[in-house]
């Protein structure tokens, strides 16, 4: 009886926040494979295991599928939404369920990209010039997996445009892999990328122009949750709320962990090298003991 009740009186002298510690919170993270999200998801990883007792499993699942298990309580939130257009019809059927929260990230990019050695411009002219574009065979513009939602605008392009090429989906890293091949041999190549994205800082490229707006405006980049979240942890979500980062400090967690090759590990040596970014946010949990 004595020692439990010097385990109570220690664990009340402690901070609420690190209290936190001694609770073993699960939490399952959605992501995907875009290039920020592994990146910013396995950095809350880390913060939340090691310095608040956090139980995290990163689940990699499709975007439609993502959606699904949010809304059955499967997921317990994810990093990255795009809005107002992006991730719109993703949102739609579960807008009564899920909870979208703060923004992040402001000023997002989305389209056509070739390396700046292409003496090309705009969307437009890859009509004329599809056969620069033939991969294994045939004109083709690189993608992700085919059920994400830049795949979904760039069949849209295609048709929009008339663009006499087809779309090759693959995952992430190999579609990299091919510009990697491509621009290492000054060889043509239009791929689908996204700002923000660690390549830009990696290879000389642009974005074509796209005078039709098939892929749409700048967006915003919130996080999102299964609609009762804030309610269960709302420590965790003022801490998500104050979290924003720019194109200097996430195209730096990305291309640490490029550089690194390991996302954990990368994003722990960023982690290291930038408490000044990341305590803020933490401290704003505060606001909810």
């Amino acid at each position: 009886m004595k020692k439990a009740s010097s385990a109570l009186l220690a664990l009340a002298l402690i901070p609420a926040s690190q209290a936190l510690m001694a609770q073993d919170k699960e939490l399952v993270i959605g992501t995907n494979n875009w290039a920020e999200n592994i990146a910013v998801a396995n950095m809350w990883k880390i913060l939340l295991e090691d310095e608040y007792g956090y139980d995290v499993k990163l689940s990699n699942v499709s975007k439609n599928a993502l959606y699904t298990a949010m809304s059955q309580g499967d997921i317990d939130i994810s990093m990255e939404i795009w809005l107002p257009i992006t991730d719109k019809p993703f949102l739609e059927p579960y807008k009564d369920e899920l909870q979208v929260h703060d923004a992040w990230y402001e000023g997002t990019g989305l389209g056509l990209v070739v390396p700046s050695y292409v003496d090309i411009d705009t969307i437009p002219e890859l009509k004329e010039r599809a056969d620069d574009f033939e991969y294994q065979g045939s004109p083709s513009i690189l993608g992700i997996d085919s059920g994400s939602a830049i795949a979904g605008l760039t069949d849209d392009a295609i048709e929009q445009y008339e663009l006499p090429l087809s779309q090759v989906n693959s995952s992430g890293p190999a579609m990299m892999a091919a510009l990697d091949g491509a621009y290492a041999s000054e060889e043509p190549i239009v791929v689908t990328l996204w700002s923000p994205h660690w390549a830009f800082a990696e290879y000389d490229l642009k974005y074509l122009e796209d005078p039709e707006g098939a892929y749409g405006e700048n967006e915003t980049i919130y996080w999102f949750s299964r609609g009762d979240f804030a309610g269960d942890d709302p420590w965790l979500t003022e801490v998500l709320n104050a979290w924003k980062m720019d194109d200097d400090s996430l195209g730096g967690l990305m291309a640490t962990i490029e550089e690194v090759g390991d996302p954990e590990e990368g994003a722990q040596q960023w982690i290291d090298n930038h408490r000044d970014t990341i305590d803020p946010w933490l401290a704003a949990g505060e606001a909810a003991e």
